[in-house]
């Protein structure tokens, strides 16, 4: 999964990663789709491990595009995972309470506890995305956002939390198919917003604040893996595959039980 993952300080070109490619699965989609329910077995076991360990903490961030797939990753990975352990985080506009704060108070407060993955719909990130895009600060505030941000989860690592950032990377056309199937189906029509169409007007301008934030925020202890996501199925086998290899990493083991607890016998 090397291939995905983005190296400190490597220079980015989007335009260059090819969206709908697969080179890491040589079966056909039903069998990626097959495996995945596979990971997601063993995903739902470690989940629970980490859970009763309560001595690791999990933070997943989630960014793409509008229509980049992030409630359906959230939904394909996370599985049967156990809701008392995982949590889901949405970041959208901020709140006037919010605003009288810095930018990275509201999300302090929602980062992972012992025992806990937390998965960020969005996050910090739209202070150099959004904010950038849409001149709503200026660009002597956010582009001192990089190192500021990199300071925050440097202070997150060091307290133990593991952190796995993935940019769901679509092409320009897939959006467009995505948007109007928003459109043409009765069931989803909810999720579309005519300020969607006037964000795709800006294409370009976030294709560039997206390619700043992958060469400035990609560490050794928060890396940004890029993944190709015009194809549904592999976008959910990579991720699952990379979340799965983490937990696998951290060695968990179950908490010590009682003493002498095997010889109890319930009546």
């Amino acid at each position: 999964m090397d291939k995905y993952l983005i190296k400190p300080d490597k220079k980015i070109k989007l335009s260059e990663w090819n969206t709908r490619e697969t080179s890491l699965w040589e079966k056909n989609k039903e069998d990626a789709k097959s495996e995945l329910i596979k990971i997601n077995e063993e995903v739902e076991k470690l989940q629970e491990l980490l859970f009763a360990e309560k001595k690791h903490k999990l933070l997943i961030v989630l960014q793409a595009m509008d229509t980049g797939g992030k409630d359906g990753v959230i939904r394909s990975v996370f599985e049967g995972v156990n809701p008392s352990g995982v949590r889901v985080a949405s970041f959208k506009v901020p709140t006037q309470i919010e605003l009288e704060h810095d930018y990275l108070w509201r999300i302090h407060q929602q980062t992972p506890a012992k025992g806990e993955i937390v998965i960020f719909n969005r996050s910090h990130y739209e202070d150099v995305l959004v904010v950038r895009v849409h001149n709503l600060v200026e660009k002597e505030i956010w582009s001192a956002r990089y190192d500021q941000i990199n300071a925050f989860e440097k202070i997150l690592f060091e307290e133990g939390t593991t952190i796995i950032k993935f940019f769901l990377h679509i092409s320009k056309d897939e959006q467009k198919e995505r948007l109007q199937e928003r459109i043409d189906i009765p069931e989803k029509r909810w999720k579309f917003s005519n300020g969607d169409l006037k964000e795709r007007t800006l294409w370009d301008d976030y294709q560039k604040a997206y390619e700043d934030v992958l060469q400035k925020t990609s560490t050794n202890y928060a890396p940004w893996y890029l993944i190709p996501s015009d194809r549904n199925w592999y976008r959910d086998y990579l991720i699952g595959t990379i979340l799965l290899e983490k937990l696998k990493s951290l060695k968990m083991k179950y908490p010590t039980p009682e003493e002498g607890i095997e010889k109890i016998k319930v009546i």
